[in-house]
């Protein structure tokens, strides 16, 4: 999947809450519909993630992990 994020937020080396926290601020300030990528390195953020679009209207459009880094594709509602 090609998907052109509006705002990029590389989060590594942050522990949780923080990508979640730094994830949250750029979609307020981001108009609906938009797309934030965020990278993050903290395993806890996959759990953090998931629960936090369930909570809302935002909406994961994509996500992997790798070895290195998880990635998330999130569309503001």
């Amino acid at each position: 999947m090609n998907i052109n994020p509006d705002i990029e937020l590389d989060l590594t080396g942050l522990a949780c809450p923080m990508p979640l926290l730094k994830a949250k601020l750029a979609l307020n300030n981001m108009e609906s519909q938009q797309i934030l990528k965020v990278v993050a390195t903290d395993p806890g953020s996959e759990k953090d993630f998931h629960l936090f679009v369930e909570q809302s209207d935002h909406q994961i459009l994509d996500f992997h992990k790798d070895e290195s880094a998880y990635f998330y594709w999130i569309k503001k509602g």
